[in-house]
C-alpha cells in the first residue's frame, strides 16, 4: 500500500528530532454545500532538526519511530524520489493507454 503524503506548516520544534506540523484541509460540505476548513496536527520525525517554525513541508507515513510519531519529514532526495517514480508510473500509463487506444482503432478498420 503506498505511503500517504500531506503538505503542512511546521507549528513547534521543542522536541529533539521532532516537529509538530498542522495540516489544513478543504472540503465541501456534503449538505450545506458550504467550503469547511479543518486542520489537524501530526508530529514528524526531523532527524537533522533543518526545519523551523513557519517552514511549509511534506511528511509521509513511516512506520512508528516512538509513541506518538508514525510520520517523517520528506528531504529533498526524498521528494526528487517521489516525483520520479510519479513521472514513470504516468509515462507508463500513456503508453499502455496509447497502445490500447491504437488496437480499437486497429480492430474497426
Amino acid at each position: 500500500m503506498p505511503k500517504r503524503i500531506l503538505q503542512g506548516t511546521v507549528t513547534s520544534t521543542a522536541n529533539a528530532q521532532t516537529v509538530t506540523v498542522q495540516v489544513v484541509r478543504r472540503f465541501k460540505h456534503p449538505v450545506l454545500q458550504k467550503t469547511i476548513k479543518k486542520s489537524k496536527k501530526y508530529r514528524a520525525h526531523d532527524e537533522a532538526g533543518a526545519f523551523n517554525v513557519g517552514d511549509a513541508v511534506s511528511i509521509r507515513e513511516c512506520a512508528p519511530k516512538s509513541k506518538t510519531k508514525r510520520w517523517e519529514v520528506m528531504t529533498d532526495a526524498m521528494l526528487e524520489e517521489h516525483n520520479k517514480a510519479r513521472a514513470e508510473t504516468a509515462a507508463a500509463e500513456r503508453a499502455r493507454f496509447e497502445a490500447q487506444k491504437a488496437a480499437e482503432a486497429e480492430t474497426a478498420q
